[in-house]
């Protein structure tokens, strides 16, 4: 197989593409580099394209492997041929090399092979040569009776010889893929409450009341009901089966395994083939259908968790403000942390305004000191257990004190895993893990992706049934996603922790704690240059890093840009013919843009020997140096006042931040205690497929009440205008 030939027909771009991106994996080229600085090479493919094609490598690798090493295994029993050959070379789905390979399998001693022990496999194949021809079955039956071997009768010898025909039914690669094809095409997939009288398990088995008498077709099974399914089968809540008509796939696969031949003992034909079909396809077949709807299912999921992941870690930062972070509690207190505009910890303290404690008019006091000692102009408030009741607390103590404040609702999922994390210990030496979730809570508004890059990405939370997925798979798309957050926003050099500089394009752990002791060590760092001084960082990483690392009010201007040192030459170049001042920034954006009028795009490539795609990311760059991509995003909803339930009714309109997206909708956070659930039949007056298609996480929108029930605490909400 022609790997890059295969690949490029499944993904629809040239086999030079693919050939370019391969020659640049193989040069150690990381995803985030290829897609920025080897446009010219791959045809501008994105990071998107980039992963698939690195996906699909190295799946057909692992694939071809596998078709070697069965060619191999059939090749050393000596009943390799031709045409069997043929077709394991060109399968291309992993269960059709298997299905081929599944008579030449070694096995465990089954009817069959014990069937074979005793001598009837003539008998089997016989039957099988001559099944459309008149013969006596008994009197041929009668020939292989052996009481040595226990065939005591006719009918001992016809058993056996069923049972060595149901095998080779099964292993018939055509009635495997009808077989698959029919039920995946026409079963309807079926869940049934188990009786449970252990209270407690009975009480977690109402989670799944809609599953409790469910029936739906298994081609308009959603991803969200198979994992929910799968989950409660596991837990011995629900009873799973598949249901279709079973007289019609009989006839296909005794059609199937006879071809145009028609079995003059078609009785007896007929109970092989529902032998066959009960004892060994269908439990088979079934395992393989259920696996793969996991598979797609665990997929979708993992795509879902990736995008509301991205979409988090690209909030817009809220920048120049002391923050004042609360992890709100009960009996253990609220915990307070303040910080200053760049982030640095300045004091925290324990207040206890809620029950059992209920010093409520000393916490206010406390907060008020705070606020004032340190000029506090926003507060953040983790959304975990007392949040509702510690907003109700800081509206009182806005509007009582007519303070100049806003709060937000801050997610407080990962808190608790970095407050225990070595790098928390590291960072804050001197403070208990609970004192920590504080400080995060209030750096998540700082700088959203700056601080969530210290939490391991499943623990952040903002997909539906991550732990039910194949976790080696999701933390790997989880930690794409990281590295593409972290190298599409870029990192300031001098400020950057270890967490987020490790995720750097070509930058391990090691090293990004090597920059740090760097410039503790000998101070900020001045030029991009000065980054080949840092021990282990060799030229090879520094090629694939320094694009990403940012210095600002460094020696070199470019060096607060995203443009490669590698291009600095061709920079120097075009700002001496156009006659650029980068220091003049206030009308660096006209110049050039006067400067591309004068000639154009591809004149000056010409010129200056440089690919267009490179060229308009230079001077897109140069237009805004130290420009942050998140900044043009929608910035958080600030309040100062609290919505209660009873505020609402019917038509209200408010704005609300899109917190979670699942396949059935989007949870909206409209100012209640629980988010407010927008159904994807009300986010568009047409119809949607996805509500990714629509939204992001932290996306700003209008919204009207279009339902309320107070005794459960839930809000419906609606986008049609």
């Amino acid at each position: 197989m022609n790997l890059s030939a295969h690949i490029a027909n499944e993904l629809q771009i040239s086999v030079r593409q693919i050939d370019s991106v391969l020659q640049l994996f193989a040069e150690d080229a990381t995803i985030p580099f290829i897609a920025r600085y080897r446009k010219e090479r791959t045809g501008g493919l994105d990071e998107e394209v980039l992963r698939k094609i690195e996906d699909r490598y190295n799946y057909l690798l692992v694939f071809n492997e596998r078709k070697d090493a069965i060619i191999k295994s059939i090749e050393e029993q000596g009943k390799l041929t031709d045409e069997l050959k043929n077709k394991i070379e060109n399968a291309t789905k992993l269960q059709e090399l298997e299905d081929l390979y599944l008579p030449f399998k070694p096995k465990r001693r089954t009817k069959g092979t014990i069937a074979k022990e005793k001598g009837l496999e003539p008998l089997a194949q016989f039957i099988v040569d001559k099944i459309d021809v008149k013969f006596n079955l008994f009197e041929e039956a009668a020939k292989y009776i052996n009481t040595e071997k226990e065939v005591n009768s006719e009918e001992d010898a016809l058993n056996g010889a069923k049972d060595i025909i149901a095998e080779w039914i099964n292993e018939t690669a055509a009635v495997r893929e009808k077989t698959r094809n029919y039920i995946s095409s026409n079963s309807l997939i079926e869940s049934k409450k188990i009786e449970i009288t252990d209270l407690k398990l009975a009480k977690e088995q109402q989670v799944y009341e809609i599953y409790f008498d469910f029936k739906i077709s298994l081609v308009d099974l959603k991803p969200y009901q198979i994992l929910a399914i799968n989950r409660a089968e596991n837990e011995g809540f629900l009873r799973i089966n598949l249901d279709f008509e079973k007289e019609s796939l009989f006839k296909l696969i005794g059609k199937t395994y006879l071809g145009n031949r028609i079995a003059y003992h078609q009785d007896y034909f007929d109970v092989i083939v529902k032998d066959s079909f009960t004892r060994l396809i269908f439990p088979s077949v079934e395992r393989e259908l259920r696996n793969e709807l996991t598979i797609i299912a665990e997929n979708h999921a993992i795509e879902i968790f990736s995008k509301n992941l991205k979409q988090l870690l690209l909030q817009p930062p809220i920048l120049g403000r002391k923050i004042l972070g609360i992890d709100p509690g009960f009996v253990s207190g609220s915990k307070i942390a303040i910080i200053d505009e760049t982030g640095k910890y300045l004091e925290g303290q324990t207040i206890y305004p809620h029950p059992p404690q209920g010093r409520k008019d000393e916490a206010k006091a406390t907060i008020l000191k705070l606020i004032k000692k340190h000029n506090v102009e926003l507060i953040g408030i983790g959304n975990g257990t007392a949040s509702r009741e510690t907003e109700f607390l800081i509206t009182e103590l806005i509007k009582e004190n007519n303070l100049n404040v806003n709060y937000l609702i801050v997610s407080e999922a990962g808190a608790s895993v970095y407050s225990a994390s070595p790098l928390a210990k590291e960072e804050f030496p001197d403070l208990e893990a609970s004192q920590r979730g504080n400080i995060s809570i209030a750096r998540r508004i700082l700088d959203p992706l700056s601080e969530l890059v210290k939490i391991e990405p499943k623990a952040i939370g903002v997909g539906l049934y991550q732990h039910d997925v194949d976790q080696k798979l999701l933390s790997k798309k989880l930690d794409d996603v990281v590295i593409s957050a972290v190298n599409y926003v870029g990192v300031d050099v001098n400020t950057a922790s270890v967490a987020l500089l490790s995720y750097v394009s070509g930058l391990s752990k090691p090293i990004a704690k090597r920059i740090v002791q760097f410039r503790e060590e000998f101070g900020p760092f001045k030029s991009r240059n000065d980054l080949l001084k840092v021990k282990g960082l060799g030229e090879k990483a520094f090629e694939q890093a320094a694009g990403f690392l940012k210095i600002v009010n460094g020696e070199n201007p470019l060096d607060n840009t995203f443009i490669h040192p590698e291009s600095y030459e061709i920079v120097k170049n075009i700002i001496s013919d156009a006659k650029i001042d980068l220091s003049d920034k206030s009308v660096l954006p006209i110049k050039i843009e006067n400067y591309l009028k004068n000639g154009k795009l591809e004149v000056i490539a010409r010129k200056f020997n440089v690919g267009i795609p490179t060229l308009t990311d230079i001077f897109e760059n140069l237009k805004k140096p130290g420009r942050d991509p998140r900044e043009n995003l929608p910035k958080p909803i600030l309040r100062n006042d609290i919505l209660s339930i009873d505020d609402l009714q019917i038509g209200t309109k408010l704005k609300g931040t899109v917190r979670n997206i699942v396949d059935f909708g989007a949870f909206v956070d409209i100012g209640l205690k629980n988010d407010a659930l927008l159904h994807i039949s009300e986010i568009a007056n047409k119809f949607i497929k996805s509500p990714l298609d629509v939204l992001n996480v932290g996306d700003v929108i209008d919204v009207n009440i279009i339902s309320i029930d107070k005794n459960k605490g839930r809000v419906a909400i609606s986008m049609k205008k």
